[in-house]
This record gives structure tokens, sequence and C-alpha cells, in this order.
């Protein structure tokens, strides 16, 4: 197995959710949106004009054209500078890979802005140390969109299992489809990132962050490949439970679907279904203006998306040991 130690304190164990209540007074935070994607056009752009607690304020893309196209849509403005952006708003929401989202969330971070940060944080541990440094040192509040922690019924599912004891095991199955259906390839070519990283990147941060908060922190961790970007997680925690994590974009539509369950004393208990993930997301603004107000961070904070980066690093690294591709033993 791959040690999955920290690099640095992390608390991902937490997982009462902060009191989003102080979230309805006061003025609306101005908000920028950095991206121009689908996922922006989709749900970052919409969730923010229309939240009661955001104001967007102005976008940046790399595109300036691109830019101007989501700012009209959205009745807002382009920015034609990211530090530009920044010195313009309270708070900045991110919808660009995470590669490209860490130096700029360092800057922002450092230009004072709250961040709401897309997962995963990054996927070099020393540039999501730089972003949860930045936060810390700039006294800014930061929240990952980790997706499952937000979504009302699974939160407090979440929060449920992670107040009672003795559980043995857990299991989350990350299964999608983007990859997978007729149309993989126009997918591919709209979202190279993920193409490039696969599963392991884009939905292991979910899975992880149902995990961690009842099982504890991973000390170790075993990867391995399956189909296509398909890959398989063993890890072991904190609390002496051990949990697999199963993952894929190139599943066939037919078998794509998400779901977990963690065994115990108390019997077994499985994840409710899901909510949209503009609701999702408003649940996580919410708390980043809850944080702002209060200095209570959110569930999934900078330091926690730092912890994840990290585990999904050495997850990679188990991918690269001897036998890794083969099934053979490391």
């Amino acid at each position: 197995m791959t040690s999955a130690s920290p690099a640095s304190p992390t608390s991902p164990t937490s997982s009462a959710s902060s009191d989003p209540s102080s979230a309805s007074t006061g003025a609306p935070l101005r908000f920028g949106l950095v991206g121009t994607g689908p996922w922006a056009h989709r749900t970052y752009a919409p969730t923010l004009r229309d939240h009661p607690c955001a104001e967007l304020v102005g976008v940046w893309g790399r595109r300036a054209p691109a830019a101007a196209e989501l700012a009209a849509a959205f009745g807002t403005t382009a920015a034609s500078d990211v530090d530009e952006l920044f010195a313009a708003c309270d708070a900045v929401a991110f919808a660009v890979p995470p590669d490209v989202q860490a130096p700029l969330a360092a800057r922002a971070a450092a230009a004072g802005c709250h961040l709401l940060l897309d997962k995963p944080l990054a996927t070099d541990p020393a540039a999501a140390r730089a972003v949860a440094g930045a936060v810390e040192a700039a006294g800014v509040a930061s929240a990952v969109f980790c997706t499952m922690r937000y979504v009302p019924a699974v939160a407090d599912w979440i929060a449920e299992q992670a107040a009672s004891d003795g559980w043995f095991t857990g299991r989350a199955d990350w299964y999608g489809a983007l990859f997978g259906a007729e149309d993989a390839a126009e997918k591919r070519a709209s979202t190279p990132w993920r193409a490039e990283r696969g599963a392991l990147w884009d939905v292991g941060p979910h899975a992880l962050s149902v995990l961690l908060p009842v099982l504890g922190d991973a000390t170790e961790v075993t990867a391995r490949r399956g189909p296509a970007d398909t890959v398989h997680l063993v890890l072991r925690h904190a609390s002496g439970a051990s949990s697999t994590a199963n993952l894929s974009l190139t599943a066939p539509p037919s078998a794509a679907g998400a779901t977990a369950e963690f065994r115990g004393t108390a019997g077994v208990t499985t994840m409710p279904a899901a909510g949209s993930s503009q609701e999702a997301l408003a649940a996580a603004v919410d708390a980043l203006v809850h944080a702002a107000r209060t200095g209570v961070p959110p569930v999934c904070d900078a330091r926690f998306g730092l912890r994840l980066t990290e585990i999904l690093a050495a997850a990679e690294a188990s991918l690269a040991a001897p036998g890794a591709g083969t099934g053979g033993a490391p």
C-alpha cells in the first residue's frame, strides 16, 4: 500500500455542516466567475445569478469572446483581466480545470477574495498546498464544491453516520458514462483535462468526500486499474476501518450510477438519492457566505481539498507501482 499520510495538518473527518442561517442576513457577496465552459453556463452562472446572498458582478475566461457571451447571457460584464475581476469582487467562483484553478485561486485569495472552488482543488499536492496557504495567510473563507457534501439529504446522512461508532467498512461506487456513450469522442474534446486525468481525479473527490467524514482520514491507499479509465481503490482509515472506491467515467450508460454504503455494528446504511447540482451549489454558496461572515469554515474547505489531492496523488503513485497495470502484487 502507498502511504497517504498528510503532508500538512488537515481535518477531513469533520462532517457537521455549518449553520447557514447567517447567510440570509446582510448584503449579498459580490461574486466573480472564472471559467466559460459548459459547467459555468449550466450550473455556476445561473446559481450565482439567482442566489439571494450572491451578486454576479463579472466573469473572466481565457477566451474573451466566450467570456463576453457568458456575461451577456447572465446580465453581467466580462472583465478584460482576471486581476480586474478579483478587485471588483468579495468572492470568486471557479469553473475551470484544476491545474488552471489552483494558481488563479491563490492569486484571488491574496487579493482578499473568498473562494468557491471546484473539485479537485488541484492534481499536484504542492499547488493545492499553495492555495490552502494563501487562504490561511489572507484570512479568507474557502469552500470546495464536493457535490454530495452539499446535497441537503446526503449531507444530513453523512453527518448522522459520522456521529455513530462501530463502522467496519465502507464502499463508494462512482460509475459515470461521460466517455462511455456514442458521443465519447466529442465529450473528450470538450473536457480534455478529464480525458487526460480520468475518473480517479474527476469522481475520486466525490467518493472520498463521503468516505472520509465517516471512517476517518485515509492512512494507506492501494489503487488498481480496471477497464478503460476505471480505477479501484482500497483504503485504510485512521479509525481502523477499511473502504473501497470504484471510479469510472467510461461505464456503459446502462451501468452508470453513484452509491455509497457503510457497514458496522449498527448494520448497513446506504446513501440517499442526490438532488440537482444547482441545489447543491446553492448550499455551497450558503456555506461560503456563512464562513465569510462568521469565520466558521465549511465542511469542505481548502484544507480538505488539499487532503483529497494528497490522497489521490498517493493513489496515482500506487497505480504507477510495478504490477499495478496488470493486476499483480506491488
